[in-house]
């Protein structure tokens, strides 16, 4: 199941393959920066891309939670700092954002660098301290470019959460049995994902379109049932 996000719009596309292919079709429309994690299918995308640091940072935490490991704990501490940045600018406009990003946020990537490439000369790169040293090394232009701007976000966790009800989900049932009835869930899960980040009631929202599409003789009907159309009664 692969899922798209931008602001409050969720869409979930099935696929039998995890291919680069299916990566161009579902943004071969697409202008702008997209946001992923590191896997390899993405770098065949003409687009700008950004690096998530939820994945960077898992890494790290990975070995810090195998065990005390100094150089781990001080990246995964660095890394906190930049949430701290992030945290307080939530709310500023844009430039605002864009002004501590450079002052602040560029300051503590110069440490993270500066650990990696040290960290790097010392350990051994099939171990996950060296794993996740790869990692972070590979995708390190991709994760400083988010600081370019003060629009764009430090992670993809938006997406992220949108998912997981869909993997949680899975875990209680034996998914679809067929090509029609995966996409026929990715369809819903758009839907009320989509619903949900809209601050919608999914069961009211959907009771809502089922009575009023009967009634719907075109395209522009039916773009108006979509979730930043409706207008909850109460």
């Amino acid at each position: 199941m692969w899922v798209r996000r931008a602001a409050n719009i969720i869409l979930f596309d099935y696929s039998p393959s995890r291919s680069a292919t299916v990566a161009k079709k579902l943004t071969q429309d697409y202008q702008g920066t997209l946001m992923c994690d590191g896997y390899g299918g993405y770098d065949q995308l003409p687009n700008n891309k950004l690096g998530c640091w939820a994945h960077a940072r898992r890494y790290f935490i990975k070995v810090t939670d195998q065990g005390e490991h100094t150089g781990a704990r001080d990246m995964v501490e660095l890394i906190g700092e930049l949430y701290a940045i992030e945290k307080q600018i939530k709310d500023q406009l844009p430039d605002q954002r864009l002004t501590t990003r450079q002052e602040q946020s560029a300051a503590v990537l110069e440490k993270i660098k500066a650990l990696k490439d040290t960290s790097l000369q010392t350990c051994t790169p099939t171990s996950n301290f060296g794993k996740a040293l790869g990692y972070l090394h590979n995708q390190w232009p991709k994760l400083t470019r988010y600081i370019e701007t003060g629009e764009y976000p430090i992670d993809n966790n938006a997406a992220e959460n949108a998912i997981r009800p869909f993997v949680i989900g899975r875990k209680n049932w034996l998914f679809a049995n067929s090509t029609q009835g995966a996409k026929a869930s990715a369809n819903l899960y758009s839907l009320i994902e989509t619903a949900k980040a809209h601050r919608l009631n999914p069961e009211q929202y959907l009771t809502h379109i089922y009575q009023q599409l009967p009634n719907t003789n075109s395209v522009e009907d039916i773009e108006q049932l979509l979730p930043w159309h409706y207008k909850p009664e109460s």
